[in-house]
């Protein structure tokens, strides 16, 4: 039987700029890894025969288009004009025509907060940087992701309570899938994990079938006791 592959688009976003920063705005580049690396688990190793790819399923929301009136600037931003926006849809694009690919999206949510990066949250709390020092750049949105994880998990459980894989390798690096990841397993289909070399939460390898990287390792990567692997699966 064949494999089927799952990427949380948000989360392999981050990592694919982490793994290669000069591509940040690469949305042509950006695809072409996340095909490339998803199509790599399907070689087994020498020796073994490569498997069949059922499809490669990518998950992501359509980006924040609203109009929002910056709280230190108090001029109005649109972000359906913003180079985030411009780069998410040419994603979405080039992903639409890459071989057995599928768009999964979710939504944003109505809600949208404003909020200080984290690297500046980090100087503001060691003093390196003043409050009233905080600049326009400082401050983003927080546009929550909707539906996406209930997409993933109801994907997951219909694939094996199907029977249309016998393997399920999804790129993510959070705890939400747990639940669906044990359902497939009770039905016999091997989950592996790929969290493209990023630390993974205590406790996680032991609801998946193994650990498995075919990306690039971050130039800076540093090996922790549990989380990055080795690419092994």
């Amino acid at each position: 039987m064949p494999t089927a592959i799952l990427i949380d688009g948000a989360y392999f976003v981050k990592r694919f700029r982490r793994i290669e920063p000069h591509n940040f705005w690469n949305a042509a580049r950006a695809a072409e890894c996340a095909h490339r690396w998803a199509v790599a688990h399907l070689s087994q190793g020498r020796g073994l025969p490569r498997r069949e790819l059922y499809r490669i399923f990518f998950y992501d929301c359509p980006p924040l288009g609203n109009k929002l009136h910056h709280p230190l600037t108090k001029r109005a931003v649109d972000f359906g004009k913003s180079d985030e926006a411009a780069f998410r849809l040419e994603l979405h694009k080039h992903l639409r025509v890459k071989r057995k690919v599928a768009l999964r999206f979710g939504h944003l949510s109505k809600q949208v907060r404003w909020t200080i990066k984290p690297d500046a949250i980090e100087k503001l709390l060691k003093g390196a940087l003043a409050f009233d020092d905080l600049e326009a750049t400082h401050v983003v949105p927080d546009a929550r992701q909707k539906g996406v994880d209930m997409r993933i998990g109801i994907d997951v459980t219909t694939l094996a309570l199907k029977k249309r894989v016998d393997q399920i390798i999804l790129m993510a690096g959070d705890a939400d899938f747990i639940p669906a990841a044990k359902q497939a397993r009770r039905e016999g289909v091997d989950f592996v994990l790929d969290p493209l070399w990023a630390n993974i939460p205590d406790g996680l390898q032991e609801h998946v079938d193994g650990l498995r990287t075919t990306c690039p390792r971050p130039s800076t990567a540093v090996r922790g006791s549990r989380g990055l692997i080795d690419g092994d699966g």
